[in-house]
């Protein structure tokens, strides 16, 4: 088995510094909020490094606030302990507890975060469907300044971001919940826990005031290089009641985006399966919760 690599380990303790640190090696730093991915990743000798910059006491990564009209901050280094355990993401953001607690077991959400999560920019990761649906935007920072990114474009091929040499992602911005509205997150795997998605779905409604569906987005995961935003599927569900023919229009709109492999967890064909019947759970879970009623469990 390959050994870890040799590497520089940095624990700056400001945003200033951290920034510093990353932009001096070039593209050979690489910051870590949690680890749960990169410090596998550098023992099988994915990419090479000189620095790792441990983010963990940087303040501005460890921000989870909630404002009610400006929406929710949550740090790049928050692990997915504290989003599932605060009042104001139980009470507002139910569809990101669904994604936020299957992220690995106990253990790992003691120090996973959405931030990592988004920038290991797997295809099966399971937080970033459910923000990308919420029209999250990533926050990032360099030494030359910020910029923001919305979540949909972050991840550009398997295992690669858009962050730039140098560049760090600070925190994820969720829009303030608008009225009559919900988002629901559920996933398919073989077994019951601690295990990769086949096919994860995302869904996020919105109500008029009559019950009709005024906007709407899904997004899939492990179905295409990257997590896969179905623009298709707003268009057959805006203007309609949430019927069985607007959900299955929505979730043959899903097949038909879904370009998915085959391996040892599923094939393709299963996978596009999967990709209908995820889009039309998640879309029901996401009308419920817009609704104001009772769902089941995502898990």
């Amino acid at each position: 088995m390959p050994g870890m690599q040799a590497f520089e380990y940095v624990r700056p303790a400001d945003l200033p510094a951290a920034l510093a640190l990353l932009a001096e090696k070039n593209g050979k730093a690489r910051a870590m909020a949690g680890g749960t991915d990169l410090l596998v990743q550098l023992r099988a000798e994915r990419f090479q490094l000189e620095r790792v910059v441990d983010v963990k006491a940087v303040p501005e990564l460890n921000e989870l606030r909630f404002d009610p009209p400006e929406g929710l901050t949550i740090g790049a280094a928050v692990p997915c302990y504290r989003i599932y355990g605060d009042a104001s993401v139980i009470r507002h953001y139910p569809g990101l507890i669904d994604a936020a607690s299957i992220v690995g077991g106990t253990a790992i959400q003691g120090r996973a975060s959405l931030g990592g999560n988004l920038c290991n920019a797997s295809p099966s990761g399971d937080t970033i469907p459910i923000l990308i649906v919420m029209g999250a935007h990533a926050v990032i920072h360099s030494a030359a300044g910020g910029r923001e990114l919305p979540v949909e474009q972050f991840c550009i091929a398997p295992g690669t971001n858009a962050l730039q040499p140098g560049e760090l992602l600070v925190s994820i911005r969720v829009p303030a919940p608008a009225s009559n509205s919900g988002a629901y997150y559920l996933r398919f795997i073989p077994r019951n826990e601690m295990d990769i998605a086949v096919v994860g779905a995302g869904a996020w409604v919105e109500l008029s005031q009559d019950g009709q569906i005024q906007d709407a987005r899904v997004a899939l995961a492990a179905v295409a290089p990257t997590p896969l935003y179905v623009d298709a599927a707003r268009g057959v569900l805006v203007g309609t009641d949430g019927s069985d023919a607007a959900l299955e229009a929505a979730a043959e709109a899903a097949r038909q985006a879904a370009h998915p492999i085959s391996d040892m967890r599923g094939s393709d064909k299963q996978r596009r399966h999967l990709a209908g019947v995820l889009t039309k759970r998640a879309l029901r879970g996401a009308i419920a919760r817009a609704r104001g009623e009772a769902t089941p469990s995502a898990h």
